[in-house]
């Protein structure tokens, strides 16, 4: 098998924010399915100083996919270079830079560069990189700008929780009832309909039809990452109209008396729409309050019956 020669490209945008504010903002991955669109997760697999060894899934081109980067952070000039370690079919080979220039006046410059090779000679497969690299490196940079320069804002909408149980139960079985979601229409009253697919182990896209009390129905999409029995992060990419963004995580771990299990959330409401779904007298909090009390009590309901399933296992 050929590879072909290598591509180099380049993207960059201005941003109205300082520039070791952007930096802080790109180092830290934990903040990138919240700030990238095409991020589902990222995860460290190992860590050393300046450098570190990260796994990806994110969307290219409306398909999941997963790579492994190793990083090199260096906060005086503002860079971050990147280089994929294990690449996924067709790129053979990618890697590239995160650039931040200051600017005048609190604005800089971010560049993001990159350059790849394609496994085979097939133009087709090139193309298809091409896309994915222009797709998401100006989706990148444009939800990177957004997310800076509506920092303030951003601050009062984004709102994080977390609801835990305690289950006289083992973890593994725990995480087989989250995991198995493709059976949650038969074990879960709130859920109408589910279609599940796995096309890669371990990485999940999940369709659903949730019941809400009043007995509507609303659909959601989420892809869904499973990582070996500890924890399930997923995010949401089609989304209820009061949100703009949800990310979250299960996360199950054995305790000397049974499995404390979790889910989180993470919500970037939708201001706009605000009025429109909870009426003219509706503020930031209640929205607040109406998304949290949605949420909890699926996710409650969820953990009350893996927590009933894991029992019913000892």
């Amino acid at each position: 098998m050929s590879v072909s020669e290598l591509r180099e490209v380049e993207h960059e945008i201005t941003v109205s924010a300082p520039a070791a504010e952007v930096y802080r903002l790109i180092a830290d991955v934990a903040n990138w399915p919240r700030i990238f669109p095409p991020t589902i997760y990222v995860d460290h697999l190992d860590r050393s100083g300046n450098e570190e060894l990260i796994r990806i899934w994110a969307t290219a081109n409306g398909e999941a996919k997963s790579w492994t980067s190793h990083r090199v952070l260096d906060p005086q000039a503002l860079k971050i270079t990147f280089r994929q370690q294990i690449s996924t079919p067709p790129v053979a080979a990618m890697g590239g830079t995160w650039i931040i220039e200051p600017l005048a006046e609190g604005t800089s410059r971010v560049r993001l560069l990159h350059d790849y090779r394609a496994v085979d000679e097939d133009p087709k497969s090139l193309a298809w990189i091409d896309e994915a690299v222009d797709r998401n490196s100006r989706s990148e940079l444009a939800a990177l700008k957004t997310n800076v320069e509506l920092a303030a804002a951003a601050e009062e909408l984004t709102f994080s929780f977390e609801d835990t149980i305690e289950v006289d139960g083992s973890a593994k079985d725990c995480y087989d009832f989250v995991n198995e979601a493709g059976l949650w229409s038969e074990r879960l009253p709130h859920v109408a309909t589910v279609r599940l697919t796995e096309d890669l182990p371990g990485l999940q896209t999940l369709e659903m039809d949730t019941r809400a009390k009043d007995g509507s129905t609303h659909t959601t999409k989420s892809y869904r990452v499973c990582l070996e029995g500890r924890k399930i992060a997923y995010k949401q990419t089609t989304l209820p109209a009061l949100m703009n963004l949800h990310t979250g995580y299960w996360t199950f771990r054995e305790t000397p008396t049974g499995t404390l299990a979790s889910s989180q959330h993470t919500v970037v409401l939708r201001p706009e729409n605000i009025h429109k779904i909870l009426g003219p007298e509706a503020d930031v909090d209640r929205a607040r309050e109406y998304v949290r009390t949605a949420l909890s009590t699926n996710s409650r309901a969820t953990l009350n019956h893996a927590k009933a399933y894991a029992e019913a296992r000892r």
